[in-house]
């Protein structure tokens, strides 16, 4: 995807960017500025971005959005089309950590979590989508996690949303990809995004039973803010070259520590669909016999 699709008044690519504020957001919004593009930058806290939009007065718009009322996807897309004329990238990326073992997770945290994390993108994306096929051009970008495509202890919920916005995607971009229309899903590993950091974590209510099993992630998840080996700016830089590829991959892995860990567990899969290989395959009706003449 480059950057010739060209509005009115606007060079470069439209960016919609949920999350703008800080972490992936914030990051990414910089990254597109640096490459001459323009930005609506969806936040909770629209004036965090103010020193930026300053220095960018006609390429960065500050958006305040509650992704939690989804019926207003339809109207920020809106906004955005009629300032700019299109949408060239959506970026799904407002999000927040959860640490729970399942049994500790609430109906309330896990429903809050998964508007956050799977109905909030769906809407805005399904609102994006009608400008974009008639472009025939545009991306869209959904912000997951290695958590997307393995789950541990203590972060079932998180994972679930994101397992779940990995599903709708991957058939998302079979459906788009005659539309000239690029749907690439993120997941990186462990970055300096500030997740981790300033009481920005939610935790449920401990069970003493748990304590062995998810008290490290309660305590370890926490501790690492500011010392993950990912860094941010390169992982922006990454995204980018993903977008403007002549293949765009459907999933694009940050960091070594992602790379690791899914490639061990697909080996890990693929080891245990080969154990219970005869098992898998005992399932099916018996042929039907030939009838003989």
């Amino acid at each position: 995807m480059t950057s010739q699709h060209q509005g009115p008044d606007t060079g470069g690519r439209v960016w919609l960017i949920t999350g703008a504020s800080s972490g992936f957001g914030r990051t990414l919004t910089e990254a597109a500025l640096a490459a001459g593009d323009t930005v609506v930058a969806a936040a909770r806290r629209p004036e965090s971005l103010g020193e930026l939009a300053a220095a960018h007065p006609e390429r960065l718009v500050p958006l305040a959005v509650d992704l939690s009322d989804t019926a207003r996807a339809g109207e920020v897309v809106a906004e955005v089309v009629d300032r700019f004329g299109r949408i060239d990238v959506l970026v799904n990326n407002a999000g927040r950590g959860l640490i729970g073992a399942v049994e500790e997770t609430s109906d309330a945290e896990l429903r809050s979590l998964m508007e956050l994390h799977f109905f909030a993108p769906a809407a805005l994306t399904r609102a994006a989508l009608p400008h974009m096929r008639a472009r025939k051009s545009g991306a869209v970008v959904q912000m997951s996690s290695m958590g997307g495509r393995l789950a541990s202890s203590g972060v079932g919920a998180y994972c679930a949303t994101k397992f779940a916005l990995e599903g709708l995607t991957e058939a998302l971009a079979a459906e788009v990809a005659g539309f000239g229309i690029k749907a690439l899903i993120v997941e990186p590993g462990s970055f300096r995004t500030g997740f981790a950091g300033g009481n920005a974590l939610q935790l449920t209510e401990a069970l003493p039973a748990y304590e062995d099993v998810v008290g490290p992630v309660r305590n370890g998840l926490p501790d690492s803010d500011g010392l993950q080996p990912g860094d941010p700016v390169k992982a922006a830089a990454a995204i980018l070259t993903a977008l403007d590829a002549e293949n765009t991959p459907l999933r694009l892995i940050l960091g070594n520590d992602a790379v690791d860990f899914i490639a061990a567990h697909a080996e890990a899969a693929r080891e245990e669909a080969r154990t219970w290989e005869p098992v898998s395959r005992g399932t099916d009706f018996a042929p039907t016999p030939t009838p003989t003449q």
